[in-house]
């Protein structure tokens, strides 16, 4: 017997405990954005327009999601007064797309809810570690086509 091999538990591939770990980890975000008020989209969308107004294609990109998708995303937050669209001065088939102050609210009590998941989560590394973990998963061989949200 192995080294890997040893104690009750068989050895772990590497797939599996990062499904795991990633499937704990979306338990407790989506619990903490819930909680929040909002869903990981909805967060998703109001974290990229934090920055200032974007068009609803920029926003799409970003998202790496369909603009159809997105039309639906958008109607949610603009219903619950989180975000509002406006058509483009200069291009009026355009649609720019920008948070509201509500937006902002709901967007501060996500972020504050997130932190206190990822405070937890990953006590037990370094600033460093953290940035070395950001990194390696950068480079791990994934796609946003592969992604099926759930929600």
């Amino acid at each position: 017997m192995t080294a890997d091999q040893d104690g009750p538990h068989p050895p772990q591939r590497l797939g599996l405990l990062l499904a795991w770990h990633g499937s704990v980890t979306q338990t407790r975000m989506k619990r903490a954005l819930g909680a929040a008020g909002l869903t990981p989209r909805h967060a998703m969308t109001l974290m990229h327009l934090e920055g200032g107004p974007m068009s609803q294609r920029a926003l799409a990109d970003r998202l790496e999601v369909d603009p159809s998708v997105l039309v639906g995303i958008l109607n949610d937050l603009e219903g619950e007064g989180l975000a509002e669209r406006r058509r483009d001065p200069a291009d009026r088939r355009r649609h720019n797309v920008a948070i509201t102050d509500a937006g902002e609210t709901a967007l501060h009590k996500t972020n504050t809810a997130l932190d206190e998941v990822e405070s937890g989560i990953f006590a037990g590394l370094s600033g460093a570690e953290r940035d070395l973990l950001r990194g390696l998963l950068d480079r791990v061989n994934t796609s946003a086509e592969d992604f099926n949200c759930g929600e």
